[in-house]
């Protein structure tokens, strides 16, 4: 029953994520987000013990055949598909943290984020040096969104980031911290700025912590990354395909796939197995069997690859794009959960970050599946 229960929410969630949701009423729990890096366009929701994110606010959600409906007396929204029931979700409520600002003035939510429902997120700096020209920039990317609309600021400072992990974790219970950034340059690529903060949010709070960046030019970054408390690396693909890559990811691409291998290697040997993860974005134009590969290679180093499905955030190059099918998303996650469960890797041996938290992916459901076969 247990195992039938699972490969059923990892259905529906597939559904969800890949086709997005209708929301009868839309402020209901913690904020949905628009813009900005990350889960965009997408709100936090929970069904049975799984919390996962869906897109809310895409083009593709609009039209989509799955609608929540207003909660009822115990806070359950009934989700429909059509006329037939298909479950019940949950709304996670707002964190208590965003009520608050820093000693400078600014509201905590514009310093970092809650995803899911324990996690709290950041983008370090809002900018990144490939973003404004469209010759260079990603684009799925929606990291100046949010920014241009002030719901953000341009750089967290280090003390801003601990004081309000400290907060998040004391009135919220966060377990976990992500820290990403944009590109600032093409020698640390982020490092030298995730190596401060961490250093400052250890030193308020006990917090597992992930920092994600591209592979900085000099190797001597993973152990400083290490030491000032990162606990976890993500270092991003994104595309595994290279032609698709160079179009997809015009100025990121020139961090070749060799050389992201190459750093794999050497981050593994600093934080461990398990403990340096890759996005990969299903629907950008890989096939599943080059998905599926590149996964086969990454796990035999050590390297968690987390799978997401492409969500066309409105205002990027890839607005008007539609999501994979449920169906092409099963074809990766269904045997990358069972690699993963077979290597000794599943997100719970990830001790913070994007996998840890698997909100945006139904991968940990398939994991679970496998785990009980």
């Amino acid at each position: 029953m247990q195992m039938q229960e699972t490969s059923a929410d990892a259905e529906l969630i597939t559904k969800l994520q890949t086709q997005g949701v209708r929301l009868v009423q839309i402020g209901l729990g913690s904020p949905s987000r628009r813009g900005g890096a990350g889960p965009s366009d997408h709100k936090a929701m929970t069904l049975g013990d799984t919390t996962f994110m869906a897109p809310v606010h895409t083009t593709q959600a609009s039209d989509s055949p799955y609608v929540a409906l207003a909660p009822d007396t115990s806070g359950r929204s009934e989700i429909l598909c059509g006329e037939a029931s298909v479950g019940h979700i949950r709304f996670p409520s707002r964190p208590r943290f965003y009520d608050l600002e820093t000693q400078d003035g600014i509201p905590y939510s514009k310093i970092a984020q809650l995803h899911a429902g324990d996690v709290l997120a950041t983008t370090v700096l809002q900018t990144c040096l490939r973003y404004e020209n469209k010759k260079t920039a990603c684009k799925f990317c929606a990291i100046g969104q949010s920014l241009r609309e002030g719901r953000t600021i341009a750089r967290k400072t280090a003390s801003q980031l601990a004081e309000v992990a400290k907060a998040a974790v004391e009135l919220d219970g966060v377990k976990h911290m992500v820290m990403t950034t944009g590109t600032p340059n093409r020698t640390d690529r982020g490092a030298r700025v995730l190596t401060e903060c961490a250093e400052a949010i250890r030193s308020a709070v006990d917090l597992p912590i992930q920092a994600q960046c591209e592979p900085p030019d000099n190797d001597d970054w993973y152990r400083r990354l290490h030491d000032a408390g990162v606990d976890t690396l993500g270092m991003h693909l994104e595309v595994v395909n290279p032609v698709v890559r160079r179009r997809i990811l015009p100025g990121k691409s020139e961090v070749t796939l060799a050389e992201y291998f190459r750093a794999f290697h050497v981050a593994v040997d600093v934080f461990g197995r398990s403990q340096v993860t890759t996005y990969l974005i299903a629907g950008l134009g890989d096939r599943v069997d080059e998905i599926l590969a590149v996964c086969r290679r990454l796990i035999r180093i050590g390297v968690y690859p987390f799978v997401v499905p492409l969500t066309p955030i409105s205002g990027t190059p890839l607005h008007g794009a539609k999501s994979p099918s449920a169906e092409m998303m099963s074809r990766i996650l269904k045997p990358l959960g069972r690699m993963l469960v077979d290597a000794g890797m599943g997100r719970e041996t990830v001790k913070a970050g994007c996998a840890r938290c698997g909100a945006c992916s139904s991968l940990r459901n398939f994991e679970e599946s496998a785990f009980s076969s």
